[in-house]
C-alpha cells in the first residue's frame, strides 16, 4: 500500500476484534484526565494504546456519552524530547475539513443563495471544463469524476515514496509552498476526468476546493472566514483554525512525521522520521486544512449529528447515502459526510489525513468519538496503525458501555 497525502475514505469498518470500553468519567482537567487514562488503563485506554503499540508517536482521543466524557492519550509529543502527548492538543484535521466546508455550502441552500442543482460554471465561468453539467450536488457527493491533483502524480507533490526525492523536495522548501484554490483547480483539470459527472462515485480534493471557491463567488468572503462565522464562533470552538498561510499549529500540539524507507526490499533498510509539524496547509484548502481539538470537533459533530446546523430539507440532503463501492454498504457518502459500518452499528463522519496527522471524526445519536494520531514508519506499520485505530472505533460503539 502507497502512502497518499490525503485519506480517502477507508474501505471497510467491519472488524474481526471488538474491544469493551471502559465508562466514561466525567470530564475535568486535561491533567487529572490523562494521568488517570494513563495509570488506571481500562478497556478504552487499552485499546487506543493499541496505536503506539503499532509504533504511532501519539493517539488522543475523546468520547462523548451523553453528559458523560472519556479523554484517553498514549504517547510522546515528539521524538526528540519524548514528554507525553496532551490529550488537550490541537492537530490538523484533513479532511475532516469537509464537513465544515459541506455544512457552509448546505447553510448557503437553505438561504436559497445557492441551489444544489446549480452548474458549476454558472459561479466560476470558465474555471472547469464540461462545468455546465457538473452540479454543486455533485460537488458534495463526490460524483464529479474529476482528476484530484493533491492524490494522483502532478508536480504539486514529489513521488512520496521515494526517499531521496522527498528528501530533496523538502530541501527545496516544498512543504513551504503556498497555492491558490484556483491553481489547485487548474492544476486537477488539466488532466482528463476520471469517468463522466454522475455516472460514478469517486474520492477528489478537487471537489472541495471548487466548493470553497463558490462559497467566496456567493459571499464575497473566502471560505475560511464563513466558516468561522457561521460554524466556530456560534458554537464556541475557540481552539479550531482555518490556518491559511500560517505554518505552525497554535498552542499545545504533538509533532507530526513523515518515515522515509531507504533500501526498501533489501536486507538493508533503513527508516528516518522527518519531523513535518510546520507546513504550509494551502495545497489542502477547503478539503483539509483546518485544525482542531478533540473537544471542539465533538461539539461540532453533536450540532451537526443532532440538526443545529442546518435547516431540515439540507440536512436530510446531507445524510442521504451514495454507495461508494457498488453493492457495497461498508461505507457510503452523503454530502460531505460518511456512513461507515461497524461491527455492531452505522456511524457518521469522516476521517482525514495529512502530512503526519490522521483523524476520525465518527457518531451516533448519542455518542460521539474524535480520534487524533500521530503516524509514523513503513506501509506495513502504517497499515497495522490504521488497523489499530479501527479497532479503537469499534471499542467505543460496540463495546459493553
Amino acid at each position: 500500500m502507497s502512502r497518499r497525502l490525503a485519506c480517502a475514505l477507508i474501505a471497510s469498518f467491519c472488524l474481526a476484534v471488538s474491544v469493551s470500553p471502559a465508562s466514561a468519567v466525567a470530564a475535568g482537567a486535561e491533567g487529572s484526565e490523562a494521568s488517570s487514562a494513563r495509570s488506571h488503563g481500562g478497556p478504552l485506554q487499552l485499546a487506543l494504546k493499541g496505536l503506539t503499540d503499532a509504533k504511532a508517536v501519539s493517539a488522543i482521543a475523546e468520547v462523548s456519552d451523553g453528559d458523560r466524557r472519556w479523554r484517553g492519550a498514549t504517547g510522546v509529543s515528539d521524538l526528540a524530547g519524548r514528554a507525553p502527548v496532551r490529550g488537550d492538543g490541537r492537530f490538523r484535521i484533513g479532511s475532516v475539513t469537509k464537513m465544515f466546508t459541506a455544512t457552509t455550502v448546505l447553510q448557503l441552500v437553505g438561504e436559497r443563495r445557492l441551489g444544489l442543482e446549480d452548474p458549476v460554471s454558472s459561479h466560476l465561468p470558465g474555471l472547469v471544463p464540461n462545468g455546465q453539467n457538473i452540479t454543486v450536488r455533485q460537488l458534495l457527493n463526490q460524483r464529479t469524476g474529476l482528476f484530484d491533483a493533491t492524490n494522483d502524480g502532478t508536480d504539486i507533490f514529489p513521488d512520496l515514496n521515494d526517499p531521496a526525492v522527498f528528501r530533496s523536495w523538502l530541501a527545496q522548501g516544498g512543504l513551504n509552498r503556498t497555492f491558490t484554490a484556483r491553481q489547485l483547480v487548474t492544476a486537477s483539470v488539466s488532466n482528463p476526468p476520471y469517468f463522466a459527472p454522475g455516472t460514478q462515485w469517486g474520492y477528489s480534493n478537487t471537489n472541495f476546493d471548487i466548493l470553497g471557491l463558490i462559497i467566496e463567488q456567493v459571499t464575497g468572503h473566502p471560505y475560511g472566514q464563513e466558516v468561522s462565522r457561521r460554524i466556530l464562533r456560534p458554537l464556541g470552538m475557540t481552539k479550531t483554525t482555518v490556518p491559511g498561510l500560517s505554518t505552525t499549529i497554535p498552542g499545545p500540539h504533538a509533532h507530526s512525521y513523515w518515515t522515509t524507507v531507504d533500501g526498501a526490499g533489501t536486507g538493508n533498510v533503513t527508516k528516518t522520521d522527518i519531523d513535518v509539524t510546520d507546513q504550509n496547509p494551502t495545497w489542502a484548502g477547503a478539503a483539509g486544512e483546518m485544525i482542531s481539538t478533540t473537544d471542539d470537533l465533538i461539539r461540532f459533530d453533536q450540532a451537526l449529528l443532532h440538526g443545529k446546523l442546518l435547516r431540515p430539507a439540507q440536512q436530510r440532503e446531507m445524510t442521504t447515502m451514495l454507495e461508494t463501492v457498488p453493492g457495497s454498504h461498508e461505507t457510503d457518502y452523503g454530502m460531505g459526510l460518511a456512513r461507515a459500518q461497524l461491527s455492531c452499528t452505522t456511524v457518521l463522519g469522516h476521517n482525514g489525513g495529512t502530512f503526519g496527522f490522521t483523524t476520525q471524526l465518527w457518531g451516533t445519536a448519542d455518542r460521539q468519538v474524535a480520534l487524533s494520531y500521530t503516524p509514523r514508519g513503513d506501509d506495513a506499520e502504517q497499515t497495522a496503525q490504521n488497523t489499530a485505530s479501527l479497532k479503537f472505533l469499534d471499542a467505543v460503539f460496540c463495546g459493553t458501555r
